[in-house]
């Protein structure tokens, strides 16, 4: 439903047996595509999005009828024109109070190895850039909480560690 200036509520209602109303989170996916385990992909966000003009790393909800993987890989070509393989699945990210968050989400974080360039970024990214991990900019200057997690991908290039992490 849109409300008064434009936006979709995006929160899930279900009914349950015997009427029982809830709202639910959605899943979203992001692509932390990797070149040379040294610099990581990222795009900036445009148009009415929540966080415009902010850093973010590619990704977005998945459609009806599609694996997490599929979406990933949707969202990295749409979002920067890029295509990737999945290296593995990196963090599973389920707080419920993210930061500049009009919804609750579940996100699954992929690393994606880039493969070729044969695309351009839709009507939602401004730019894309690889940025060097050790030109990350502080933390909380990237939409939502994706600072959080780029510094997470730096630790684990920087000293690997089990993967998913789960939180």
């Amino acid at each position: 439903m849109e409300d008064e200036i434009g936006y979709y509520s995006f929160m899930i209602t279900c009914t349950f047996e015997k009427g029982y109303t809830d709202n639910l989170r959605h899943v979203v996916v992001h692509a932390l595509v990797v070149r040379d385990n040294k610099e990581v992909l990222l795009a900036k966000r445009t148009g009415d999005m929540l966080e415009t003009g902010k850093w973010n790393i590619p990704g977005g909800f998945m459609q009806r009828d599609e694996t997490a993987v599929q979406a990933v890989l949707r969202e990295l070509y749409e979002e920067t024109g890029w295509e990737g393989k999945i290296v593995s699945l990196f963090r599973i990210n389920s707080n419920p109070n993210r930061p500049s968050e009009d919804r609750q989400n579940v996100i699954f974080e992929y690393l994606i190895q880039p493969t070729v360039e044969s695309g351009r970024p839709d009507h939602e990214s401004s730019d894309i850039a690889w940025v060097d991990f050790n030109n990350l900019m502080p933390e909380d200057d990237y939409a939502f909480d994706h600072g959080q997690s780029l510094y997470l991908l730096k630790k684990y290039f920087e000293n690997p560690f089990p993967l998913p992490v789960i939180e």
